[in-house]
């Protein structure tokens, strides 16, 4: 049941920052314009290919992997940062969008696990510019220090949903907040990392929405600065009551998502009004905005909550690096049951060994 979560959460994430790929930059009126009343209603073409993903996937997919190695690195030594691997992680995705594949990386990128050698990352796919600008002036790999900038951009909150599906239910949200503040300095890029961290650990859990937002809520009401985040919140839940106000004019008062607190507002209204999968992720990505980044936390949410059994069968078919997407879902749900062990010559079954690829 785990693992389907898992699976789930992510490939539906990615699913959603598919579907939204090829409208991010467009107006609703342009979208309906080009594909009719509806609007975006399946796969169009974008970066070459059906089904292509962008930053916001490549981004998700490093947070995985760099927590995947914090996990494994923190019984074999005495303190391991789940922000210093992440960061590295995002340090080796940063080389990917400046340089053709090579499997001889530079110094301090040595990343370990599946995305050490998937060549088919190596594709620039509209990267947020706070996100290159800030790893670009951060050379230090072992700092915690929040970013220095005053940028709240959606690019800390797009990629956080595996942190909810490792990290411990104390410990999620506040675990969110450091990993986007590797890149984003605003409180409001911060804090709606640790909503979204949170609630996907407690749909995890088995907790449903409604309450998995109220635990989240209260958490957040004790940080500093948490305003925008809450307002926003407050405003997408109180939509999301309002049946007499439609999604799409809903969604333009929450605002268009090129921010955190409205990109995680937006994709929480979607979940919250949807009756399935497919119906929360197609309006996630028909509106003014970011849409593929509303696109990709809806389908986290949306797949813990809903399944994929709605989403049409090419959308999981046609979905750009599907397998290493699976690999990663997989081992993040396996990982708090391997036996993990410093004695690397001790002969354990090889199934055993599944941790050592992130070592």
């Amino acid at each position: 049941m785990y693992k389907l979560k898992c699976l789930n959460c992510l490939l539906g994430g990615a699913i959603g920052d598919a579907l939204g790929a090829p409208v991010e930059f467009l107006p609703l009126d342009e979208i309906i314009e080009k594909f009719g009343p509806q609007g975006l209603t399946d796969y169009a073409p974008s970066y070459h290919r059906l089904g292509a993903i962008t930053d916001d996937t490549q981004m998700t997919l490093f947070t995985a992997n760099g927590l995947l190695s914090s996990y494994v690195q923190k019984d074999l030594k005495d303190f391991v940062s789940i922000a210093r691997t992440t960061k590295l992680a995002y340090k080796h995705w940063l080389y990917t969008q400046e340089h053709p594949y090579s499997q001889d990386l530079p110094a301090g990128i040595n990343l370990k696990g599946p995305l050490s050698n998937a060549a088919d990352l190596y594709h620039r796919r509209a990267p947020g510019r706070t996100c290159i600008s800030a790893l670009k002036s951060d050379s230090s790999l072992t700092s915690n220090d929040s970013a220095i900038n005053d940028r709240k951009g959606c690019g800390g909150v797009m990629r956080i949903a595996p942190v909810g599906l490792l990290v411990t239910i104390y410990d999620a949200f506040q675990t969110g907040v450091e990993i986007a503040a590797i890149t984003h300095g605003h409180p409001s890029g911060q804090l709606p990392a640790g909503v979204l961290a949170a609630v996907i650990r407690y749909l995890y859990e088995g907790l449903e929405l409604p309450k998995a937002l109220n635990q989240a809520i209260t958490r957040l009401k004790t940080y500093k600065a948490h305003e925008e985040t809450l307002n926003a919140l407050n405003l997408a839940i109180k939509l999301a009551c309002d049946r007499s106000v439609t999604p799409i004019k809903a969604i333009s008062l929450i605002g268009q998502g090129w921010v955190a607190e409205e990109a995680l507002a937006i994709s929480i209204y979607c979940a919250l009004n949807a009756k399935d999968f497919r119906q929360g992720v197609l309006m996630a990505v028909n509106h003014d905005g970011d849409s593929d980044s509303t696109g990709a936390i809806a389908g986290n949410v949306l797949g813990l909550i809903y399944g994929l059994d709605s989403a049409p069968s090419n959308w999981l078919e046609n979905l750009e690096l599907r397998e290493v997407i699976s690999e990663l879902a997989e081992d993040l749900c396996d990982a708090p049951n391997w036996k993990i062990n410093a004695q690397l010559a001790q002969p354990y079954p090889d199934d055993d060994l599944a941790w050592r690829k992130y070592l």
